[in-house]
């Protein structure tokens, strides 16, 4: 975080949290009531201030006050940087990179996740072409054809024999359901102000 924002925090220790203003969207864009946040120097002051506390809600910690972040669907949203033929390399929507991956999934309808380091996150749709070719089933197919061979059952919910290439590794790329995936992985899509806490605007 910021060192303003950690000074501003133990300064001021008891300031209101925000619900409801701040929501990221599925392509890694943060949405201010609504309305995309266009500057790219206050996107780039959300990521690097960007967390989850312990109940698995995330936030962006605006100087001394938490605005509680409305998930569009996960908690990242990662491009991948890495070049043809390099171990594959993640940036999140944060601006922060991925230093491990620990397993990928397609969920049921179709999108490639990334349990990471960071956390887990949605796989930039416009990055899915650059790593067809890191897809790879036990039949021998590579690329395209090994995830078409098996994306319908993946997206059914069922095991299929393909793996992720990572460069260093391969990974089995899991099935898992879209509605699933919040309490799987630990994290609260829309928090809401407690009963009885003060509410701040």
């Amino acid at each position: 975080m910021d060192e303003l924002v950690i000074r501003g925090m133990a300064k001021w220790p008891n300031v209101p949290a925000v619900y409801g203003w701040l929501s990221l969207d599925r392509r890694g864009h943060w949405l201010l009531k609504g309305e995309r946040v266009a500057n790219p120097g206050i996107a780039a002051f959300f990521g690097r201030n960007y967390s989850h506390d312990d109940q698995g809600r995330w936030f962006f910690q605006n100087g001394p006050q938490r605005v509680y972040v409305t998930l569009d669907y996960t908690p990242h949203v990662y491009r991948a940087t890495s070049l043809p033929g390099e171990a594959l390399a993640l940036v999140s929507h944060s601006g922060t990179a991925a230093t491990a991956i620990g397993a990928a999934y397609v969920d049921d309808a179709g999108q490639l996740l990334l349990d990471t380091d960071l956390g887990i996150g949605l796989l930039h749709d416009a990055d899915l072409e650059a790593l067809l070719p890191r897809f790879n089933s036990s039949a021998g197919q590579a690329g395209e054809a090994a995830l078409a061979a098996t994306l319908d059952t993946l997206q059914a919910g069922n095991h299929a024999a393909l793996d992720l290439d990572l460069g260093t590794t391969r990974i089995r790329v899991k099935p898992v359901r879209v509605a699933e995936v919040p309490a799987r992985f630990g994290f609260v899509v829309c928090p809401v102000q407690p009963a009885g806490q003060e509410e701040c605007y």
